[in-house]
């Protein structure tokens, strides 16, 4: 098969994992960014931050994923994040598009720091351009980002050809604090700011209405649906169908979860018939469509060759799975195999670019043994320090 896509996650999320949260549990998602990711991303220095990604990226070799779009943020290490993920993805033998999530909440230096590490390191991968690498200018989202911050980050990104990639109204939270700071939604001010377009990608979109649709599909913006995320978080299930009826470009990510796409595709299997109460909802060949036709064209916005599918001229970025079905199996129910058959651990080979990253199950390119035993102490300290 086709190495899998992730259209938006999280790497420096990965300490999180049995970390626990000190007082009452959070009540609602303002609360789980403030108790959790706020305290996390803040107990990063720079070898958690690459160590961050390295397991992440174990993950993904294990389970098939070779392409990620990854959202960054660490406030105590921001000069030069960016080249340290970079660096471990091509030591791993993955391909990446990495970004700084630029947000005003720790102050004004760091929003600068965060706008320089974006314009930095997306410059030096247009002098040095990499078939493994590429960047888009990161954004946290509009509820944590004033008006002058984001005309800086236009200004910034306008040189750079970049498009933006940024969370959107993943809670009713962002839009509350977006009619509260300029009447507007959240869709309707990125717009007026200047955010959205062929080459932005807005994550989530769970509480957006039909107006911020038709200005998604009119600004060719991109959408990445991330249904694990969305139920951890309790926040809702976007309307995937009505994106996807405007012609909008919908992808599928994990914002930070494993990085077994599998895994994902069938909770999108699953999630909108229990949404809606309806059996037919999200059928198994649209879930395909996101997981390789859309997420092959997010991809396609930052590097040159498709990706996503298995053709000539296209990265030979390929998975082998030891899948033995005792059912029929064609092209017309492939689907339906992938969703109730395959669940990632059948992957035994993973190639990215032609080159053989795992084979027979064994990793080639990183020691998994000693960069686990090294994330576990610093796990430990990033856990005191949290």
């Amino acid at each position: 098969m086709p190495g899998s896509i992730c259209a938006h996650t999280h790497f420096y999320g990965a300490f999180a994992r049995g970390l626990a949260i000190p007082g009452a549990p959070p009540e609602d998602f303002t609360q789980i960014l403030e108790k959790l990711w706020w305290r996390l991303d803040k107990a990063l220095f720079w070898e958690d931050v690459r160590l961050s990604a390295l397991v992440c990226l174990i993950d993904a070799i294990r389970h098939g994923t070779t392409t990620l779009v990854d959202h960054h943020a660490s406030p105590n290490a921001i000069d030069g994040s960016l080249d340290a993920i970079a660096e471990v993805v091509q030591e791993a033998g993955l391909r990446a598009c990495l970004c700084y999530e630029v947000t005003d909440r720790d102050g004004p230096e760091k929003a600068d720091a965060g706008i320089r590490e974006n314009v930095r390191f997306a410059t030096s991968q247009i002098a040095n351009r990499k078939s493994q690498i590429a960047a888009t200018f990161g954004l946290h989202a509009s509820l944590t980002l004033s008006e002058e911050t984001l005309a800086r980050c236009v200004e910034a990104a306008a040189p750079l050809g970049a498009g933006f990639h940024i969370h959107v109204a993943e809670d009713k939270a962002d839009q509350r604090d977006s009619l509260r700071r300029s009447g507007l939604r959240v869709v309707e001010r990125l717009l007026q700011a200047g955010i959205l377009g062929p080459r932005s990608i807005a994550a989530h979109c769970v509480h957006i209405d039909a107006y911020e649709k038709d200005i998604l599909q009119e600004t060719g913006t991109l959408v990445v649906h991330n249904p694990r995320s969305n139920m951890n978080n309790a926040v809702g299930v976007a309307d995937v169908k009505g994106l996807l009826r405007r012609g909008i470009t919908v992808g599928l990510g994990n914002d930070g979860f494993s990085n077994n796409m599998f895994t994902e595709m069938k909770t999108a299997y699953l999630v909108h018939k229990l949404h809606q109460g309806d059996p037919r909802a999200m059928p198994g060949d649209v879930v395909m469509r996101l997981a390789y036709t859309n997420n092959g064209r997010i991809a396609a916005r930052f590097f040159p060759k498709p990706l996503g599918e298995l053709a000539m001229g296209a990265y030979a970025d390929i998975i082998i799975l030891d899948y033995r079905p005792f059912t029929p199996l064609s092209a017309g129910n492939l689907p339906w195999h992938i969703l109730f058959g395959v669940g990632g651990c059948e992957v035994t080979h993973t190639i990215c670019g032609g080159k053989l990253l795992m084979k027979e199950r064994e990793l080639l390119t990183l020691d998994e043994e000693a960069i686990v035993a090294r994330a576990l102490e610093r796990a430990k300290q990033v856990w005191k320090r949290f």
